[in-house]
Formats: C-alpha cells, sequence, structure tokens
C-alpha cells in the first residue's frame, strides 16, 4: 500500500511549504499561443506546453508533493495575453491532507488575467478534502474586452472508499470574476461539516459532488446569453435525475452563465461537465470542446 502522507504528518515535524507558480502565454509572429515566461517554487510546477491542434497550448499543473497539507501556502499567477488560447489542467485529483493540531489551515491563492480576445479554459480535476483537512482557496480572475474563460470547480465529499464522508474540518472557496474592472461573479462558500451538517436535506443532502462552472465572453450579446441560457437548460434537464444528478443554468449579470450540479457520483459530473462545455463553447466559438490529454 503506498505511504500516505496524512497518516506521517500526525508524528513526524513538518515546515511550512511556500510554493509559488508563475506562467505567462503569450502569442507568437505566426499567431501560435506558447509559454513566454514562467517561473516556480516547489512544490508547483508544470509539465512543458503542449501545442493544440488550432494553436493554442495545454498546460498540466503539477504538485510534486502528492498534495496540499495543513498550513501549506501556495500561489499561483496565471496571464495569458490578448490573442492568446490557453488550457490548463492537473494531472490528477488536488488531496488535502488532514492537519495537525496547532497547523494554520492550507491556503491556495490564485490570480488570473486574461487580456483582449485571449481565451483561458481553467479545467482543474476534483478537490477531495481528507478526514480533518482545513483549506481555504481563493481565486480572482480578471477578464479583458473580448477575453473568454470557461472554468470549473468541482469538490467531493471526501474519500468514500475509507469512508471519509463530510469528514473534514473546513473548506472556504471564495472566487471574483471581473470583466473590464466590472464584478460580474463573487462567491463565498465555507463549509463546516462538524457545525452545519452537509447531509441535511436543505444542503447537499445524498450528493456526494458539487461543481460550479463558468462560461464567460465578454462582449457578448444579451440576447446570445440568453439563447444559451435557454441551450444549457435542455441539457440540465435531461441530465438530472433526483437522488443521482442535479444541474441548474441561470446568465450571470453579463458576459457569461453559471452553470451548477451536485451529483452522487464523480465519474458522472465528469461527463455533463464536458457536455455543458462544448455546448458553451460553440455557442461562442463556433467550436466544440476538446478534453485535455492526461499524463502520469
Amino acid at each position: 500500500m503506498a505511504d500516505d502522507p496524512s497518516v506521517h504528518q500526525l508524528d513526524e515535524p513538518k515546515r511550512r511549504v511556500d510554493g509559488a507558480l508563475s506562467l505567462t502565454f503569450g502569442v507568437s509572429a505566426q499567431g501560435r499561443t506558447y509559454l513566454r515566461e514562467q517561473s516556480h517554487r516547489p512544490p508547483l510546477q508544470v509539465v512543458r506546453a503542449f501545442r493544440q491542434p488550432d494553436g493554442g497550448v495545454l498546460t498540466h499543473l503539477h504538485n510534486v508533493s502528492g498534495g496540499i497539507l495543513g498550513g501549506d501556502r501556495l500561489t499561483q499567477e496565471f496571464t495569458v495575453d490578448a490573442g492568446a488560447n490557453v488550457q490548463l489542467t492537473t494531472t490528477s485529483a488536488t488531496r488535502i491532507y488532514r492537519a495537525r493540531e496547532g497547523d494554520a489551515e492550507a491556503l491556495q491563492t490564485t490570480r488570473i488575467q486574461v487580456g483582449a480576445d485571449g481565451l483561458l479554459e481553467y479545467l482543474p480535476d476534483t478537490t477531495i478534502p481528507f478526514a480533518g483537512a482545513r483549506y481555504r482557496q481563493e481565486t480572482t480572475i480578471d477578464l479583458a474586452q473580448d477575453a473568454g474563460l470557461f472554468w470549473w470547480e468541482t469538490l467531493a465529499s471526501g474519500r468514500a472508499a475509507q469512508g471519509e464522508i463530510f469528514a473534514y474540518e473546513s473548506v472556504v472557496l471564495r472566487a471574483v470574476i471581473r470583466a473590464n474592472g466590472r464584478e460580474i461573479a463573487a462567491e463565498h462558500l465555507r463549509l463546516e461539516p462538524a457545525r452545519t451538517p452537509l447531509t441535511s436535506p436543505v444542503r447537499l443532502g445524498v450528493y456526494r459532488y458539487f461543481t460550479t462552472f463558468y462560461a464567460c465572453r465578454i462582449g457578448v450579446l444579451p440576447q446570445q446569453l440568453r439563447q444559451l441560457e435557454t441551450d444549457l437548460n435542455a441539457i440540465a434537464e435531461e441530465r438530472t435525475t433526483l437522488g443521482a444528478d442535479v444541474w441548474g443554468v441561470s446568465t450571470l449579470p453579463a458576459h457569461g452563465v453559471c452553470i451548477r450540479g451536485m451529483s452522487v457520483r464523480g465519474l458522472r459530473i465528469a461527463a455533463d461537465l464536458y457536455a455543458f462545455w462544448d455546448c458553451a463553447r460553440r455557442a461562442l466559438y463556433g467550436t466544440g470542446a476538446v478534453a485535455p490529454r492526461k499524463i502520469n
């Protein structure tokens, strides 16, 4: 059986990790996107940028420590220059390990800027908080005129195979999306299962995964958004089965839509997200979604 860092950290002293990753994507004279600048401080790093057939690049984000431990401070900064086309994903699920007594909550801060007519598809794998985990995630995204964003976040209830269902101490998710400096979406979610049981019917009930997906293009006309909302709601109705999967869609004040879902099964939620992504990408960009290649 592989070593589990969540066990070892209970017995061994641990120094706080301050990891950092900064990526800037530019556009070459030939019109192809490339990774123009990068810097990193362990445990964060990237696998090289892979060229995409449409001229964009795919980059895998990697935490070489295998997960996030109590007290860790991780900072990510992604800049997409004007006209660049970038797809970011992770190499695997993000594991949030148990915090020792006295550890501060783990914190991951992500700051993103997408230039005019740039496109970022930020598609991380599921976040899995282990029993006893304390985790805060703060994300800020700034989009310029004609910039696009497809971004989802999925949170699991824990390690179901080990019987860890909502056994983490706390998870805080904060996010802000701005278009041309104006806020179009904001979230502040605090989950503390011991204080407010998430299995309550007024919260998650029987569902073990929930996700939020934003699809935006700055400058898109209101009538296009209304049609997109109608099309996405048709998919939501088709893929909703009470007690298994539930989906809903709404437009933002401007420039995009928000899709939310809950599911009993992680694999099903991933397949449904792809269907929403493909529909939104065709509506906003005229081409379908291309799932990122995964690597070992």
